[in-house]
């Protein structure tokens, strides 16, 4: 019987509890001789769920060392969701980048946006400059993992102490922050630092 074997893991973690097979089939409301059978004949075959929680409860281990089917992985990434609400207008002033909560992202569409989930992060659109592609309150999930070669598209930048979302464009000596929306004023002049780059867009039904 191997080691990674339920039935020998129950004789082993019984003995080192000092609890024998016969106190514990009491313990489960069974005949004395029912671990005993469990471990050294297989009857039954697996432990029932109720009795495999209330033994893994006493012996203090997992649930999976006494046989329970192991948990299929979570087809979600638990997502960031930061507060430094980027701007598509003028700008937000920002002290500091806090976590809000987080949102239940599928891995597949990670995956499929060449997003590592450790870089995925969620950010609420303020302002109209962005318009028509994104409106005041949509939300946009952003890869932050910046590559060193910067590349045409819509990013959240941050230009000195304002945080906001801009298309970056090429433009003399790099690539230039612009709006969308024609309308929108001009953008702020100063230091341009990539925080991250816009991927996908979410957004309530109008």
């Amino acid at each position: 019987m191997s080691e990674t074997d339920p039935r020998a893991a129950l004789r082993a973690y019984a003995a080192t509890s000092g609890a024998s097979l016969s106190a514990l089939s009491r313990m489960l409301g069974r005949n004395v001789a029912y671990l005993q059978q469990y471990v050294s004949r297989g009857t039954p075959q697996r432990l029932p769920e109720r009795e495999r929680r209330l033994l893994a409860d006493y012996l203090g281990v997992a649930e999976s060392v006494l046989g329970a089917p192991a948990a299929a992985p979570s087809s979600t990434v638990s997502v960031p969701r930061l507060s430094i609400a980027a701007s598509a207008g003028p700008g937000t002033l920002v002290d500091r980048e806090i976590m809000l909560g987080a949102d239940a992202v599928d891995r597949r569409l990670l995956r499929r946006l060449g997003v590592a989930p450790d870089a995925a992060a969620m950010l609420r659109v303020r302002g109209t400059s962005m318009e028509p592609g994104l409106f005041d309150g949509d939300w946009v999930l952003i890869d932050t993992a910046v590559p060193a070669a910067v590349r045409a598209g819509v990013h959240v930048v941050r230009i000195d102490d304002a945080v906001m979302v801009k298309r970056l464009t090429p433009g003399p000596g790099g690539f230039v922050p612009t709006s969308d929306n024609p309308a929108a004023p001009p953008v702020p002049a100063g230091k341009v630092a990539i925080l991250g780059r816009v991927v996908w867009q979410m957004r309530a039904t109008r």
